[in-house]
């Protein structure tokens, strides 16, 4: 806890951010670091509750009222080792997590919650700028190597934690950097990747070897893998796209969202883009799909000039607030306004889109839409869905991005030469909490493993699956355990 009338007296306050006219300009983080004074009245609102059911909405398990208390006291070294004692990379989840902590604060049943986020975002800064960071190898290597697939937060995590274990380990990214969805799919102005860099480095100088430009399956031999590796940790992601087939959807013009944020991010680390440049500059855009990649591609096109942005999705408006099928402490599905909408969007619920309309040469030029009206079961749950009479119109664009989610895995190449089961859903088969395959030395973690998630799922995944991994290979693990099982 921080202050014992904290709560009383300060309210939640949020960092400033950088004017919307300003911050168009340039794709650089522009929320602003809270101030020494701000951030200890922030950490004072940390209340006595007796149960912190913060950790339990942290699928880290992060240890969260010590953390908050060290920041208070102005304890960054205590609040540092709090910290990273669960969570290996607080300075993505300080960016980037929906904050499952903060549905869960209790003082959020009845004012706003903790600023919980901010806070450990604050700390691991705080920690790297007073030198509190090192590259600390591992005293003894047991001679054991494993080889992790992907670099995104599970691949990077499951690294991590099996490197301080003191095994060789050697990660495989498909791309030319490492960091995965947190280099290529979240734009800059979420995630510099000067933040990634910096953290790989790190890595780096522990002992983890990173190999990039490996296709595992394809310029990879897996046989190689196999022979060579006691262990291999599949985490590779969920990167095949939720499509949607509606008459014309060949039109050119429509694109992925993903490939859209990747070109993107490879545009401002000056590198070069493959293929069809996908750019917004001076069109008429619309980003088909509510989440945070939809988000991600208006703030993307209003940087690059877009003419309009629209968004829209075919499931109803969001609450604002809780309702009765909501209740604390779970996470709500509310409404969600980002600092992307705040730059300029017009955005829709509960339209359907029924095709992409091309000119002559093939272009994009409108979509034809329908507003649709849902039927709702008793616990708030979308059931089926009516086109509204009337309501059919075309609205013009150049440039729709498609940013409904991702359904598994991709099968060719890898999961398909491996021979590992997949469950119902396409994903890679793994029992939660076991982590293994259907092949003994083999285990999956993160999106790959159990769908499109957080990224602080991901991160959580690939440290439970390193402590499986370590006891397969070692037959007991000292790595910590996010239920707080030392040993095993």
């Amino acid at each position: 806890m921080g202050k014992v009338t904290g709560f009383l007296e300060y309210e939640r306050t949020a960092p400033a951010k950088e004017d919307v006219k300003v911050r168009l300009k340039h794709y650089n983080e522009f929320v602003e670091a809270f101030e020494t004074e701000q951030i200890n009245k922030q950490a004072a609102r940390c209340m006595d509750c007796g149960v912190p059911f913060c950790q339990s909405g942290c699928p880290l398990g992060n240890v969260i009222p010590e953390f908050n208390e060290a920041v208070y006291k102005g304890d960054w070294q205590l609040a540092t080792t709090i910290l990273l004692s669960t969570n290996n990379f607080p300075e993505f989840t300080g960016r980037i997590c929906p904050a499952p902590c903060e549905s869960a604060c209790v003082l959020g049943i009845n004012k706003s919650p903790v600023s919980i986020e901010e806070i450990e975002k604050h700390i691991i800064e705080t920690a790297f700028a007073k030198g509190y960071i090192k590259a600390e190898q591992p005293l003894i290597r047991t001679g054991k190597k494993v080889a992790v697939i992907g670099s995104g937060p599970a691949g990077l995590a499951a690294a991590a934690q099996l490197n301080k274990a003191g095994h060789e380990v050697v990660v495989y990214e498909r791309d030319d950097t490492p960091g995965g969805l947190l280099n290529y799919g979240i734009p800059d102005f979420k995630l510099q990747k000067d933040v990634v860099t910096r953290r790989i480095a790190l890595m780096e100088k522990e002992g983890i070897v990173f190999k990039c430009n490996a296709n595992v399956g394809v310029n990879v031999e897996l046989n190689t893998l196999l022979r060579d590796y006691q262990s291999i940790i599949l985490a590779g992601g969920s990167t095949i796209p939720r499509d949607l087939p509606a008459l014309g959807r060949d039109a050119k013009g429509v694109h992925f969202a993903m490939d859209f944020l990747k070109q993107q991010n490879k545009r401002v680390r000056g590198f070069a883009v493959e293929g069809e440049d996908i750019l917004a500059t001076g069109k008429d855009v619309i980003v088909i799909g509510g989440g945070d990649t939809g988000s991600d591609c208006i703030g993307t096109s209003n940087r690059q000039g877009a003419k309009s942005v629209t968004q829209f999705e075919i499931m109803p408006m969001p609450a604002s607030a809780r309702t009765s099928n909501m209740p604390w402490p779970t996470y709500p599905m509310l409404l969600k306004v980002t600092t992307s909408h705040e730059e300029g969007c017009e955005r829709g619920w509960g339209v359907n889109t029924k095709e992409f309309i091309k000119d002559e040469q093939g272009n994009l030029k409108a979509v034809k839409v329908v507003d649709v009206e849902w039927d709702i079961d008793p616990s708030g749950r979308p059931l089926n869905f009516k086109e509204k009479p009337g309501t059919e119109r075309d609205l013009p664009c150049q440039l729709v991005l498609l940013a409904m989610g991702f359904l598994h895995p991709q099968k060719e190449g890898l999961i398909e030469k491996l021979g590992v089961e997949t469950d119902n859903r396409g994903n890679v088969k793994a029992e939660e909490g076991k982590y293994q395959t259907n092949i003994a030395k083999i285990f999956a973690a993160g999106d790959m493993r159990r769908g499109q998630s957080l990224v602080v799922w991901a991160i959580s995944e690939g440290r439970e699956a390193a402590r499986k991994v370590d006891q397969y290979l070692m037959g007991h693990s000292s790595l910590p355990s996010k239920d707080g099982i030392p040993y095993a």
